[in-house]
């Protein structure tokens, strides 16, 4: 089966038909398949791969050059997103075919880790990927925030619509992706069409001359809904000015809703905060993320407790062998396992075993009850200091 990667200009008549069937309103309008043609300078930089059968595009999948957070590490990441077959090819491989090659491509280019929404998450699972926390929603009336409006806060607010805000607003996310597991940027490329649209309003709390929280939202009618999207704030503080803002919105909209990372507790916010929080995971049409090491240079240096164990990785493509991990010196080293004395426990681990560990997302024990894995107990206590759970949050919605 022929694979080829597409220009810019193959992808109008090839990858987007196929994505556009697979994950919109079907058939397409005539309005809409002229819309493609913007799309273009935002697809730019990506790596498409596309399958043809008879010289007819069966399958396509994309890869989006990212950056994320990995234990306080900015690392490449190949954002993988697009991945559709046309109706008549399914479940004959091919977007098996086009993943293995795709993670082969981006792997080489130097990308360790990879993300992506999956159709299926047991599909994904097979290819070493494993879930990460799918950021809430909370939904509460701008009254329950009247508490904040005398509250003295000492940030100062700014408003603009992104489309002039917008510089700001990237230079707040590139801080967040350093400070923050798990989060993740778009490139350039892909990141300006968030101004370009410039269907948002953008709200920052500002301290000492930096930006220190920030919102993008809009607000859908008059007596509706304002609709946030990331609330993203480096403390209380920053947290309670952007709720603060919110609240002077009282006699223009009847709830607010706003995503939030996993770690966050609104309903610890106000002591009379009525909210609905909700993290929705359906198939098809609202999957949680899902992440893997591609490449086990991703671990080297990475902060780590004072434990030491064997791995064996097996069953996958891309991470393979028999490894000694040792974070003796608070800092992860990756060294070879003929290396290891007695008495050296060992684990045997699936690449998403491994990559759940590494994003903190499972305990040793939960990999071997999801059959990521045989990790006995001793292994276990030393995967534990290792790799303390520590929940990412996957910020870049692609």
């Amino acid at each position: 089966m022929p694979i080829r990667r597409l220009t810019a200009r193959d992808r109008l008549t090839t990858s987007f038909p196929l994505q556009a069937y697979a994950f919109e309103a079907s058939p397409l309008s005539a309005s809409r398949v002229k819309e493609f043609r913007g799309y273009l300078p935002y697809n730019a930089g990506n790596r498409t791969l596309v399958a043809d059968e008879a010289g007819t595009p069966v399958a396509a999948a994309s890869a989006i050059p990212m950056r994320q957070n990995l234990r306080g590490r900015v690392l490449p990441m190949a954002g993988v997103a697009g991945v559709a077959t046309h109706p008549l090819a399914r479940r004959r491989g091919h977007v098996r075919t086009l993943l293995h090659q795709l993670l082969d491509e981006v792997r080489d280019e130097g990308h360790r880790l990879t993300a992506l929404h999956p159709f299926r998450a047991s599909f994904y699972e097979r290819f070493g990927y494993v879930g990460l926390p799918r950021p809430r929603t909370a939904v509460f009336s701008p009254a329950d925030l009247a508490p904040l409006l005398a509250a003295d806060l000492p940030d100062e607010l700014g408003w603009e619509q992104i489309g002039t805000g917008y510089q700001t607003w990237r230079a707040f996310t590139e801080r967040c992706l350093a400070d923050r597991h798990g989060f993740a940027v778009f490139p350039d490329f892909r990141a300006v069409g968030l101004r370009d649209r410039d269907d948002r309003w953008l709200v920052t709390a500002v301290r000492d001359g930096y930006t220190v929280g920030a919102v993008t939202y809009r607000i859908d009618d008059h007596g509706g809904e304002l609709i946030a999207d990331d609330l993203l704030a480096t403390d209380p503080y920053a947290r309670a000015s952007l709720l603060q803002f919110f609240a002077r919105h009282v006699d223009q909209v009847a709830t607010i809703r706003v995503q939030l990372p996993a770690d966050e507790l609104p309903e610890l916010w106000l002591t009379d905060l009525a909210v609905h929080v909700e993290a929705r995971i359906s198939r098809p049409g609202s999957p949680a993320p899902m992440a893997r090491l591609l490449s086990l240079d991703a671990l080297a240096g990475l902060p780590a407790g004072a434990g030491r164990v064997v791995v064996e990785l097996v069953g996958d493509r891309w991470l393979a062998g028999r490894h000694l991990l040792d974070g003796a010196t608070g800092h992860l080293e990756l060294v070879d396992a003929a290396s290891a004395g007695g008495g050296v426990p060992t684990a045997t681990l699936t690449a998403a075993g491994l990559s759940a560990l590494a994003y903190g997302v499972l305990d040793p024990a939960e990999v071997a009850i999801r059959g990521l894995g045989e990790v006995p107990v001793d292994a276990a206590a030393e995967l534990r200091r290792i790799f303390p759970r520590e929940l990412p949050y996957l910020f870049a919605d692609f």
